[in-house]
């Protein structure tokens, strides 16, 4: 089950859903739309190491919007801020988007409950296409959960992407023990 607009509504006056800023014409009937902040970043490195701390270089997108090119992996970020702290949110494509040929995400569309932060977003393209701070990029929507939750992500000593900045964040997976 997905919550509806009212339902959104709902959670975010009890405050287990916020999302800063928040435009009510950003609310559909069962999802939020979320925009592309203006910080994008790459990898410094073309050959990545699981093991490894791979850093990354941020830039911010000028006004004039920023070209995408295929073969290469971008790390976005959304505008929004948004703390969950009752249900499962998911962030999806736009349809738009994906019409135009752009990935926002290679695997990590589900947040876990008790998730704080800005969206850190996995960008690859089919296409060279222009990007602009601010526009629609996705859509959150949300579940509810079935059955109490022992430790919210937020809580979780090792949550390595809990409270993430308005800037991308690189891969984590170095943290890991493997």
């Amino acid at each position: 089950m997905i919550l509806s607009d009212l339902r959104i509504l709902e959670e975010m006056e009890k405050g287990t859903i916020k999302i800063v800023p928040y435009n009510r014409n950003c609310l559909g009937s069962n999802s939020y739309d979320v925009h592309l902040g203006k910080n994008l970043a790459t990898y410094e490195h073309a050959e990545l190491d699981a093991k490894k701390h791979n850093t990354i270089k941020h830039f911010e997108i000028p006004d004039e919007g920023i070209l995408l090119l295929p073969h290469m992996f971008y790390l976005g970020v959304t505008e929004e801020y948004t703390e969950t702290h009752a249900h499962v949110p998911f962030l999806e494509g736009k349809s738009s988007t994906g019409r135009l040929g752009i990935d926002i995400h290679a695997t990590a569309g589900k947040g876990d409950v008790g998730f704080c932060g800005n969206w850190t977003l996995e960008i690859s393209v089919k296409q060279p296409v222009r990007v602009y701070k601010g526009m629609p990029i996705g859509q959150l929507i949300y579940f509810p959960v079935e059955g109490e939750i022992e430790v919210k992500y937020n809580q979780k000593k090792n949550a390595k992407y809990s409270g993430q900045p308005n800037v991308p964040v690189e891969s984590m997976m170095w943290k890991n023990q493997f």
